[in-house]
C-alpha cells in the first residue's frame, strides 16, 4: 500500500467510524449470534492472493458488526462504561500511525515524557497528592498484578534475588473482600501467593471491606504463624460500586506493615468531580492504585493509570537494563520499562492527551454529573414502584435492581430475574447485564455510555417494567 493509497483507505475508514458512531442507536445493542456464527462465515484459509480495502469493508459490514454488542449504544447499561470518545481514538489512531515503541527513553523520548505529563496531568485531575508518580499500563488486572509482586518483594525482603517464595519461612498472606475483583484473586495466584494464602475479609450490610474484621483476621494469622503482606481495598466493587473504607483500612495497614493497593478502576473517574473524593477518604495512606481512563472517563481502551508512592520500590522489583537498551541519558530520565511486565510499550499517552485537550477537566465533569445525576433519577423511579427494589447504595453510576412480585422467592425469583433480563437483552433494545447479590440474582444498571442521556434512562425504565411486570398479568 502506498502512503497515497493509504490516504484514500485511510479517509473511508475514519468516515465509517463517523457513521458507525452516528447511527450505532439503530443496532440491536447486543449481538445475537449463535456460537461458532461468525467463524462460519469466514473462510477456514488465509487469502493466497491481495484483496481490495472495498472487499473488507464489505464483510466488517456484513459479518464483524452483526457479531457486536455495541459499547457506544446509547442503550448499553451492561458492565460498566468503556467510551472510546473519538478524541480518544483520534489520539490511538495516530499512535498506531507513528509505529514506535518505548523500550527506553531514548527509543522514543516523546513517547516517555508525554506519559509522564499526562499522568501527572490525572494525578491532579483527582486530587492526589505530588507524593504519587503514575504509570499508564493496559488494564486493572495487569496493575494489580503488578502492585501485589511488590507487596510480595517488600514483606520478604526482596525474596526474587534469592529463592523466592519457595524459601521464605511462613507463608505471605493477601487480604481482600469477597466483593473485590476476579482480578485480584487472579493476580495473587500468579504472584505465587497460593489461594489457601488469600483470605477473604468480611464485608458489612453496603457490601464494603469491615476494617475490624480486617484487623482481626491479620492478628489471627499472626498468632497461626503466617505474615500478614497486604490488602485489596476497592473504591467502587463490581457488583454494586460499594466502597471500602479506605483510610480505615490504610490505618490498619500500616499498623502491620501490609502494603495497600486500592482498586478504583471503574470509580476513579469519579475523583475529577471534587464532590465525589469522599469516596475514598485515606488515599495518601495507600502504597498503590489503579483508575482505568478507558471506562468511564472516555480514553479509547487499553489505558489503565498505575499510581505508586515509592517509585524506587517498583523499579527495583521490574527493572531489567540489557547492555543494548542503556544509553548515556539513564541518569537523568524514566526508562518505562521498568516501571510494569513488558519490555516494549504503545505510545497509549496520546489517546489520554488528545481526550483531556479536547473535551478540558470542565468537560469531562459534566459529562460525569450528567451520569450520576441520571443513575441517581433512576433509583427514585425504581424505589417508587410497587414490587421493585434498589439492592444496593448508588454513591457512582450503577444502579442494582430486582423486581419482586408477591408470591415469587427464592429459586423462582431468580428464573424470573434473568428470564425478563434476556428478554430484553435479546430485543435489542437495550443491554443491561445480571450479577449474584446477597447469594440472589439482580439485575445492574450501569449508566454512563458517553452518548446516554435522559431520555434513554427514562426508555429503559419503561422497558423493564413492560418486560418485567408483563410476565404476572
Amino acid at each position: 500500500m502506498t502512503p497515497e493509497e493509504f490516504r484514500q483507505t485511510g479517509h473511508q475508514i475514519v468516515d465509517w467510524i463517523a457513521d458507525y458512531r452516528a447511527n450505532v442507536a439503530q443496532l440491536p445493542v447486543m449481538a445475537r449470534t449463535a456460537p461458532g456464527g461468525i467463524k462460519a462465515q469466514l473462510p477456514g484459509q488465509p487469502p493466497q492472493t491481495p484483496e481490495t480495502f472495498a472487499a473488507i469493508l464489505r464483510d466488517l459490514d456484513a459479518i464483524i458488526v452483526p457479531g457486536l454488542s455495541h459499547w457506544q449504544h446509547p442503550a448499553f447499561f451492561g458492565y460498566f462504561p468503556c467510551n472510546g470518545l473519538p478524541a480518544s481514538v483520534l489520539g490511538d489512531y495516530v499512535s498506531t500511525g507513528l509505529g514506535v515503541l518505548g523500550l527506553s527513553w531514548q527509543s522514543s523520548p516523546a513517547l516517555t515524557e508525554l506519559e509522564e505529563v499526562v499522568t501527572d496531568w490525572m494525578r491532579q485531575m483527582v486530587g492526589l497528592s505530588d507524593a504519587w508518580s503514575g504509570v499508564i499500563q493496559d488494564t486493572a488486572s495487569t496493575s494489580s498484578l503488578i502492585a501485589l509482586l511488590c507487596a510480595r518483594e517488600r514483606s520478604s525482603n526482596y525474596s526474587l534475588s534469592r529463592g523466592g517464595l519457595q524459601d521464605e519461612p511462613a507463608p505471605l498472606v493477601v487480604y481482600a473482600s469477597a466483593h473485590s475483583h476476579s482480578s485480584v484473586d487472579k493476580a495473587a495466584l500468579l504472584a505465587g501467593f497460593g489461594r489457601d494464602n488469600v483470605h477473604v475479609v468480611p464485608h458489612g450490610a453496603h457490601y464494603a471491606m469491615d476494617a475490624g474484621a480486617l484487623e482481626q483476621l491479620v492478628e489471627h494469622d499472626l498468632a497461626a504463624g503466617q505474615k500478614p503482606c497486604a490488602v485489596v481495598a476497592t473504591t467502587g466493587t463490581t457488583t454494586s460500586t460499594a466502597l471500602d473504607p479506605v483510610g480505615e483500612i490504610a490505618a490498619v495497614a500500616k499498623k502491620y506493615g501490609l502494603w495497600l493497593h486500592v482498586d478504583a478502576a471503574m470509580a476513579g473517574s469519579a475523583m475529577v468531580l471534587p464532590e465525589c473524593r469522599w469516596m475514598w477518604q485515606g488515599i495518601e495512606g495507600a502504597d498503590s492504585l489503579v483508575l482505568n481512563a478507558h471506562k468511564w472517563l472516555g480514553a479509547a481502551f487499553d489505558c489503565s493509570l498505575y499510581y505508586v508512592r515509592d517509585s524506587e520500590h517498583l523499579v527495583r522489583v521490574m527493572s531489567t537494563n540489557p547492555s543494548y537498551l542503556r544509553s548515556a541519558a539513564d541518569s537523568q530520565v524514566k526508562n518505562l520499562r521498568d516501571w510494569g511486565l513488558p519490555l516494549g510499550r504503545r505510545f497509549r499517552a496520546l489517546k489520554l492527551w488528545f481526550l483531556i485537550r479536547e473535551q478540558g477537566v470542565e468537560g469531562l465533569q459534566t459529562r460525569l454529573r450528567r451520569d450520576l445525576a441520571n443513575a441517581l433519577w433512576f433509583a427514585e423511579q425504581v424505589r417508587a414502584q410497587p414490587d421493585w427494589r434498589v439492592m444496593a447504595p448508588v454513591p457512582l453510576q450503577t444502579v442494582c435492581v430486582r423486581h419482586e412480585p408477591a408470591g415469587l422467592e427464592g429459586d423462582a425469583l431468580d428464573r424470573h430475574t434473568l428470564a425478563w433480563t434476556d428478554r430484553i437483552n435479546q430485543s435489542g433494545r437495550a443491554y443491561l447485564t445480571p450479577a449474584i447479590l446477597d447469594r440472589r440474582w439482580m439485575v445492574r444498571v450501569s449508566v454512563g455510555a458517553a452518548s446516554t442521556e435522559r431520555a434513554h434512562v427514562e426508555a429503559l425504565w419503561a422497558l423493564m417494567r413492560e418486560e418485567a411486570e408483563g410476565t404476572q398479568r
